[in-house]
Protein backbone atom coordinates (compact mmCIF):
# COMPACT_ATOMS: atom_id res chain seq x y z
CA UNK A 1 0.00 0.00 0.00
CA UNK A 2 1.45 3.31 -1.09
CA UNK A 3 1.52 6.06 1.51
CA UNK A 4 2.64 9.65 1.16
CA UNK A 5 2.69 11.51 4.46
CA UNK A 6 3.27 15.24 4.54
CA UNK A 7 4.55 17.10 7.57
CA UNK A 8 6.00 20.46 8.50
CA UNK A 9 3.01 22.68 7.94
CA UNK A 10 1.92 25.30 10.41
CA UNK A 11 1.34 28.96 11.09
CA UNK A 12 4.02 31.45 10.09
CA UNK A 13 4.20 35.20 9.71
CA UNK A 14 4.57 36.83 6.32
CA UNK A 15 8.19 36.79 5.23
CA UNK A 16 8.89 33.65 7.18
CA UNK A 17 9.92 30.18 6.09
CA UNK A 18 8.72 26.63 6.40
CA UNK A 19 10.08 23.31 5.24
CA UNK A 20 7.61 20.65 4.28
CA UNK A 21 8.50 16.98 4.11
CA UNK A 22 6.76 14.11 2.41
CA UNK A 23 7.72 10.60 3.45
CA UNK A 24 6.87 7.87 0.97
CA UNK A 25 6.40 4.16 1.53
CA UNK A 26 5.08 1.22 -0.44
CA UNK A 27 6.65 2.25 -3.72
CA UNK A 28 10.07 2.34 -5.33
CA UNK A 29 10.56 5.99 -4.47
CA UNK A 30 13.61 6.51 -6.66
CA UNK A 31 11.57 5.56 -9.72
CA UNK A 32 8.95 8.25 -9.26
CA UNK A 33 8.85 11.92 -10.01
CA UNK A 34 7.41 13.88 -7.13
CA UNK A 35 5.31 16.98 -7.04
CA UNK A 36 3.89 19.49 -4.63
CA UNK A 37 0.46 21.01 -5.11
CA UNK A 38 -1.65 23.33 -3.00
CA UNK A 39 -5.28 24.17 -2.57
CA UNK A 40 -6.48 27.38 -0.99
CA UNK A 41 -10.00 27.73 0.40
CA UNK A 42 -12.51 28.12 -2.40
CA UNK A 43 -9.93 27.52 -5.09
CA UNK A 44 -8.89 24.62 -7.25
CA UNK A 45 -5.81 22.59 -6.50
CA UNK A 46 -2.82 24.12 -8.25
CA UNK A 47 0.60 22.93 -9.25
CA UNK A 48 3.52 24.24 -7.21
CA UNK A 49 6.63 22.32 -8.23
CA UNK A 50 7.94 18.98 -9.39
CA UNK A 51 11.20 17.05 -9.33
CA UNK A 52 12.36 14.15 -11.44
CA UNK A 53 13.09 10.74 -10.00
CA UNK A 54 16.83 11.36 -9.67
CA UNK A 55 16.47 15.00 -8.70
CA UNK A 56 18.15 16.22 -11.83
CA UNK A 57 15.19 18.18 -13.15
CA UNK A 58 12.85 20.55 -11.39
CA UNK A 59 10.09 22.89 -12.45
CA UNK A 60 8.23 25.61 -10.57
CA UNK A 61 5.06 27.56 -10.92
CA UNK A 62 5.76 31.20 -11.63
CA UNK A 63 4.07 32.18 -8.36
CA UNK A 64 6.73 30.40 -6.28
CA UNK A 65 9.81 30.59 -8.49
CA UNK A 66 12.75 32.03 -6.59
CA UNK A 67 11.07 31.51 -3.21
CA UNK A 68 10.41 27.77 -3.02
CA UNK A 69 12.88 24.94 -3.53
CA UNK A 70 12.03 21.29 -4.05
CA UNK A 71 14.55 18.58 -3.23
CA UNK A 72 14.57 14.89 -2.52
CA UNK A 73 16.57 12.30 -0.65
CA UNK A 74 16.05 8.93 -2.29
CA UNK A 75 17.89 7.18 0.52
CA UNK A 76 15.24 8.45 2.93
CA UNK A 77 12.29 8.14 0.53
CA UNK A 78 11.48 11.76 1.24
CA UNK A 79 10.80 14.86 -0.80
CA UNK A 80 11.07 18.35 0.66
CA UNK A 81 9.67 21.76 -0.07
CA UNK A 82 11.62 24.68 1.34
CA UNK A 83 9.41 27.75 1.34
CA UNK A 84 10.93 31.17 1.92
CA UNK A 85 9.45 34.63 1.70
CA UNK A 86 5.99 33.36 2.48
CA UNK A 87 3.01 35.61 1.88
CA UNK A 88 -0.65 35.28 2.91
CA UNK A 89 -1.34 34.20 -0.69
CA UNK A 90 0.65 31.02 0.02
CA UNK A 91 -1.92 29.93 2.59
CA UNK A 92 -3.26 26.56 1.50
CA UNK A 93 -3.25 22.87 2.12
CA UNK A 94 -0.10 21.48 0.54
CA UNK A 95 -0.10 18.03 -1.00
CA UNK A 96 2.71 15.87 -2.27
CA UNK A 97 2.17 13.43 -5.08
CA UNK A 98 4.06 10.76 -6.98
CA UNK A 99 3.93 9.91 -10.66
CA UNK A 100 5.71 7.59 -13.01
CA UNK A 101 7.60 9.90 -15.32
CA UNK A 102 8.57 13.55 -15.07
CA UNK A 103 6.15 15.98 -16.68
CA UNK A 104 6.42 19.68 -15.96
CA UNK A 105 2.89 20.82 -15.26
CA UNK A 106 0.56 17.85 -15.32
CA UNK A 107 -1.86 17.27 -12.49
CA UNK A 108 -2.10 13.58 -13.32
CA UNK A 109 -0.28 11.78 -10.56
CA UNK A 110 -0.52 8.17 -9.44
CA UNK A 111 -0.51 8.75 -5.70
CA UNK A 112 -1.41 11.63 -3.39
CA UNK A 113 -0.83 12.46 0.24
CA UNK A 114 -3.45 13.76 2.65
CA UNK A 115 -2.01 17.24 2.82
CA UNK A 116 -0.61 19.58 5.43
CA UNK A 117 -1.97 23.03 6.25
CA UNK A 118 0.20 26.09 5.76
CA UNK A 119 -1.15 29.37 7.08
CA UNK A 120 0.68 32.64 6.57
CA UNK A 121 -0.44 35.58 8.65
CA UNK A 122 -0.01 39.17 7.55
Amino acid sequence: QVQLVESGGGLVQAGGSLRLSCAASGLTFSSYAMGWFRQAPGKEREFVTTISSNGGMTYYADSVKGRFTISRDNAKNTVYLQMNGLTPEDTAVYYCAARSGFVRTTTVYNYWGQGTQVTVSS
